[in-house]
This record gives C-alpha cells, sequence and structure tokens, in this order.
C-alpha cells in the first residue's frame, strides 16, 4: 500500500510544477543511431545529456535506514559506476552532527532536525538550508525473546508497554499482560526491557508513541536518549538486535525490517483492536497524519498521529528522513546528491525497499513524490 501524507497546500503547487521535471529525471530519454527513444537509467541526472556522474558521495546516519539504503545504493550505482557512494549506519544523532561537520554530504535521520541544527545548517550548506524528505516509512516493532510461547504476536496495550519498558511491571505473567492475552501460557520470566545506548531517531520514535498513546504511564520526555539508567541496551539496531537475542525474557524495540526470525512481536492497542505490524498498518496512521507546523517546501516533515483510534493503524512507526543540503560548493556535488534522491524517490527506488528481503518498508504515494521532487528540483550550487 503506498502512504499519502496531508501536505501543506503550497507543497502541492510546488509539486505539480515539477511533474514534468521528474519525468525527466526518473526516465530521461535520448535516441539510438536508428532514432529510436531509450530510456536513460533511472538515478543518473545527466544521463539525458550524455553526461556521466562521477566523484564521491559519502553519507551517515539513522541505522533503521541501513537495509534499504544498501538496497537504495546498489540500484544507484548500477546507473551510475563512476559515482563512489557510500552509507555509513552510525545512527541517527551521529549522522546529523557528520553532516552538519562537512563529513558526508547527506544522510538519514528518524527525527527531524532541532531548531538548533538548523540554524548551523545554514553555514554548512553555504548559504542554503537543511531538506529533509520522507523517504523511508517503516513500523518500529516492539519483538521479545519468548521461545516457549507459541504466539507470534502478544497483544499488549500501550499503558502495559510503557509499564514495562518504564519497570513497572517486571514478569512475564503479570496479569496485566495475562489479561489480553487469553489462553496464552505466558512464563513467570522476568522481564528484560532493551534500549538503545546511543542518541536515537527509532528512541525518539519510540518515546513520542509512549508519550502520548500511554494515558500518563510514560513519565519521561521524549528523547532521543533512553531516560532511565541501569538498563540493557545496544549501540545502533545491531547492539539492540544482539542484546535481545543474548537471553530470553527481552523485549526491545527496533526497526520492523531487522526482527530477527523466529521472535515474536507484539500487537499493539488502538481503539477495541491489537493491530500487528505491517506496511499496510503503518500507512494507514501515517495517512491520518498532518505536517508538522513548521514543515516548509523543503523540509517534509510529518507529524504522526500516536494515539489514533482509527482501525487497522499501527502507531508505532517511524519516519525517516533523508537529508541533504539545498545548496552546495560544487556542480559534481549537485549532480549526483540530486541523482541519488531522485532514484530513492522513484518508483523503482521505493519498490526496492519495499521487497520484504531487503526493508519491507511502505512505498510512498505519487502525491508525496511530487513533494519531493519539488525539493530535489531546488538543490543548486553555490
Amino acid at each position: 500500500m503506498e502512504l499519502t501524507v496531508k501536505l501543506a497546500g503550497s507543497r502541492r503547487v510546488a509539486g505539480m510544477a515539477a511533474l514534468s521535471a521528474l519525468a525527466i529525471t526518473l526516465a530521461a530519454c535520448s535516441s539510438d543511431a536508428d532514432g529510436n527513444e531509450t530510456e536513460s537509467p533511472a538515478g543518473d541526472e545527466t544521463a539525458a545529456e550524455g553526461e556521466a556522474l562521477s566523484g564521491t558521495l559519502p553519507g551517515a546516519g539513522a541505522s533503521s535506514q541501513e537495509k534499504a539504503m544498501n538496497g537504495w545504493l546498489a540500484g544507484f550505482q548500477e546507473a551510475n559506476p563512476d559515482v563512489q557512494v557510500s552509507y555509513d549506519p552510525t545512527g541517527s544523532g551521529t549522522g546529523r552532527e557528520m553532516f552538519l561537520n562537512g563529513a558526508v554530504l547527506f544522510g538519514g535521520t528518524d527525527s527531524a532536525f532541532k531548531e538548533e541544527e538548523l540554524a548551523k545548517g545554514a553555514e554548512r550548506c553555504f548559504g542554503g538550508e537543511v531538506v529533509e524528505l520522507p523517504l523511508y516509512i517503516s513500523p518500529i516493532a516492539v519483538a521479545y525473546n519468548l521461545p516457549g510461547v507459541d504466539a507470534a504476536n502478544l497483544n499488549l496495550s500501550p499503558e502495559v508497554l510503557a509499564q514495562i519498558f518504564n519497570g513497572d511491571v517486571t514478569k512475564w505473567n503479570d496479569p496485566a499482560i495475562a489479561e489480553t492475552n487469553d489462553g496464552v501460557e505466558l512464563p513467570d520470566l522476568d522481564i528484560v526491557p532493551v534500549n538503545r545506548s546511543d542518541d536515537s531517531g527509532t528512541t525518539k520514535n519510540f518515546t513520542d508513541y509512549l508519550a502520548k498513546a500511554a494515558d500518563g504511564a510514560w513519565p519521561h520526555e521524549v528523547s532521543e536518549t533512553w531516560p532511565i539508567s541501569g538498563t540493557q541496551s545496544g549501540a545502533q539496531t545491531s547492539g539492540v538486535v544482539s542484546t535481545l537475542q543474548a537471553a530470553e525474557g527481552t523485549i526491545a524495540y527496533l526497526d520492523a525490517s531487522q526482527v530477527p526470525d523466529g521472535f515474536g512481536t507484539v500487537a499493539v492497542g488502538v481503539g477495541e483492536e491489537f493491530v500487528p505490524f505491517s506496511p499496510e498498518a503503518a500507512a494507514a496512521v501515517v495517512d491520518a497524519s498532518p505536517a508538522t507546523e513548521d514543515a516548509t517546501d523543503l523540509r517534509l516533515t510529518i507529524d504522526l498521529a500516536r494515539d489514533t483510534q482509527e482501525s487497522g493503524a499501527y502507531p508505532i512507526v517511524l519516519v525517516s528522513y533523508t537529508f541533504a543540503c539545498s545548496v552546495y560548493e560544487s556542480e559534481q556535488d549537485v549532480n549526483n546528491v540530486k541523482a541519488l534522491l531522485t532514484y530513492i524517490a522513484s518508483e523503482e527506488g521505493q519498490e526496492r525497499a519495499a521487497d520484504p528481503s531487503v526493508a519491507g518498508s511502505a512505498p510512498i504515494s505519487d502525491g508525496l513524490r511530487e513533494d519531493v521532487t519539488a525539493a530535489i528540483e531546488q538543490i543548486s550550487a553555490a
């Protein structure tokens, strides 16, 4: 299912103006020796002019995007073999820091840039500004390590989830868990919550959900840094997975594409239902969410409806932004960045990431693609 986001009206106008540019960029046409039209490879920004892209294109950021980004970079390099493109899944906070320091040209973040970071972005971007595009949309799964429990999905309300991760519910057979899992034999086993040890957009999204949906059961502020000390934790998504796998009784939040095979996941309470994660369920909540108040035609940020009661919606959703500058120092950087972002936003790029063997994310809608394309077209050289 494609995702449709309720964006600001000004974006829609700009997006419509960029439709022809989208068609040129995604499938630039030329003629062969016999006069027949041929399509240039997706992502080759300058193929229509017969110019090959080249140079280096380093990126860093959200580890949640790692699998999708690996797929995107592979597809991009198939069309642009002379560009040395890379992505270091170092985490959202570190990725933003590396970008603002000029160490990378693009990146990924699971939470929008802070106001003070946007101010620094003007200097880093040669007088331009930070571009934020919601190109990776995926559920955050809550996975648990309970080999003796047959249920693929345990039903947990937002309040109980908050109590588990706050350390208030400490046993798997606690009555609060048993109440919503009739017929499931729950073990008398300690619950071991696992969180990210590094600054993480996934943590910010998860704590945002707990703060807004758990009806006061989560007493902490929304933060990229886990607010409770002395917990079991892991650095980046890979560290969380390792900690989750290390002992029975663990429970962790992580991008759904990286849940280990065979592990159970939570179906969260939404209204009178319990909804397991899926791209379709993620689409339902994103579709119901408006743009943030400070969104612009270059910063397409979304205010997720965490406390939705909509049937079939899964509210623990991660919208991960691909970020870049609106102004770069060289035309080479401009061409490379625009080509990569265009490929990621294209139907081909989104379908690649949606493949369950790659990342299983939810493709963006055609309407959002128009807005993204309008933003990409504004990227220029100083």
